[in-house]
């Protein structure tokens, strides 16, 4: 048995190429709060064959906070509920919080996103998307969410609106450090134009900031593609091209 936690492990199934490809696994079952099996070759090659690992997890899911019930949000939802996020969508329009327009999330919430805030768990594993338009919804909610532990916080909106966010919330009292917290605008650069795609920019840019990738295509880095928790990303480039936070819960395999 090897238990595994978001910085460190003990224990051993005794054969090290396991121990590190089963390990990368139980943290990212850890981060979700999902138990499974997963399957590897005899020296921990990931494909179904010899060993089977079952991965139990002592976490709960984490919350993935949508405010905002636009038309991208269904999307976001639906790639968050695909992370194992549990999802609320909170708006405080009723003709768009409506739980018809967002099957797939956990819960639809009619209310001032500043108000729902203000009395929802929110914790170092809690990523907040703020995809409202609406400097009257906008600036308070994420004013509040800036000075929450939420690991990440992201606003949608183009460079001019984003310029007008900064502005709005200097002047409500957001501190430089709070700011150096904001996504925004939200998702990476993927070149991304429907909704689906600006879900996956998003998306990615959550497991970067959970992970601490590089962002860079695998095939122009090289060293570990799972760095340890805490290691930064290799950068360099590689003679050849690849062919490809801190919580307390803990996850153990065997």
């Amino acid at each position: 048995q090897v238990a595994v936690w978001p910085d460190r492990t003990a224990g051993s199934s005794g054969i090290a190429g396991l121990d590190v490809a089963a390990v990368d696994d139980a943290r990212g079952l850890l981060a979700a709060g999902r138990s499974g099996v997963r399957r590897y070759g005899p020296r921990g090659q990931r494909r179904p064959d010899a060993v089977g690992v079952f991965v139990q997890s002592f976490a709960p899911p984490p919350r993935m906070l949508v405010f905002g019930a636009i038309d991208y949000a269904a999307a976001v939802v639906r790639i968050g509920r695909f992370l194992g996020y549990r999802v609320t969508v909170c708006d405080a329009r009723p003709v768009f919080a409506t739980s018809q327009r967002f099957p797939d999330a956990d819960e639809v919430i009619c209310e001032r996103p500043v108000a729902y805030l203000a009395r929802a768990a929110v914790d170092v594993s809690t990523v907040i998307c703020v995809l409202t338009h609406d400097p009257k919804f906008d600036i308070p909610v994420l004013r509040a969410a800036l000075r929450s532990p939420a690991h990440y916080v992201g606003a949608m909106g183009s460079r001019r609106t984003h310029a007008d966010r900064l502005r709005r919330l200097r002047d409500s009292g957001a501190t430089e450090d709070d700011l150096a917290r904001l996504h925004s605008p939200i998702g990476l650069d993927l070149g991304s134009r429907t909704p689906e795609e600006t879900a996956v920019s998003i998306a990615a840019e959550i497991i970067q900031s959970r992970w601490g990738g590089s962002g860079r295509p695998l095939r122009a880095t090289s060293g570990r593609i799972h760095a340890e928790p805490g290691e930064p990303s290799n950068l360099s480039e590689p003679s050849e091209p690849s062919p490809w936070g801190e919580w307390g819960e803990r996850a153990q395999a065997g």
